[in-house]
């Protein structure tokens, strides 16, 4: 299970002992589950769709405001976000239309991963995207520092495939495993996790247990 989330800055605190961590604080839920998908309806998978970051209902189409209509009940709210979390093979939940999770899903001193789209960088040479050493500056070189040098030749009339070369750069989905909660404020949905986060203030991002 996972729960949503939106990076807003790094930060550093202090522990009882007086150790600093640095730290990158998130605006964790609350999510509210909105559908819940069985293998035995139409859907044939085991499925929970969570939606999050309320958002008013006019600014939704109509499909997704009738979507959302059972969840949310009489508020007229809706929810900038909809994530589905897939259960394992016949694996069920006992969760149900309507419940909210918040941060008591996470405790302080847990081991999580957290998943998100890393900042695009726009397009860039090979030197910068792949770590190309370049070519050297003696023999006569001129203005090849940054060449990306050989894409084949020989006997070659193509480039083979998968070989490094310039483009565009980040905007991946990148995962990193093993950060720990340092603390978590409930009052204000905020956690703080030691270590850099992918993404820039305002990414979404998912944390799991």
């Amino acid at each position: 299970m996972y729960i949503l989330g939106k990076k807003q800055n790094m930060t550093q605190v202090f522990d009882d002992n007086g150790r600093c961590h640095p730290v990158t604080a998130l605006s964790v839920g609350p999510m509210t589950v909105v559908q819940v998908k069985d293998y035995s309806t139409k859907d044939k998978y085991n499925a929970v769709q969570f939606g999050y970051d309320e958002i008013s209902l006019n600014k939704l189409d109509k499909a997704k405001r009738g979507h959302v209509a059972k969840a949310v009940g009489a508020k007229a709210t809706g929810f900038r976000t909809l994530k589905e979390y897939r259960l394992k093979g016949e694996e069920k939940t006992d969760l149900k239309v309507g419940d909210v999770i918040d941060t008591s899903f996470l405790t302080e001193g847990d081991k999580v991963s957290v998943s998100a789209i890393s900042k695009g960088k726009g397009f860039q040479s090979a030197i910068k995207r792949h770590g190309f050493k370049g070519q050297p500056r003696s023999h006569g070189q001129k203005h090849c520092e940054r060449a990306p040098g050989s894409i084949g030749g020989g006997m070659r009339n193509k480039v083979p495939k998968g070989m490094r070369m310039a483009g565009r750069m980040g905007s991946d989905r990148i995962t990193v495993k093993g950060l720990t909660i340092v603390k978590i404020d409930k009052e204000n949905n905020l956690v703080l996790i030691r270590g850099a986060v992918p993404g820039r203030r305002g990414t979404l991002v998912e944390i799991s247990k």
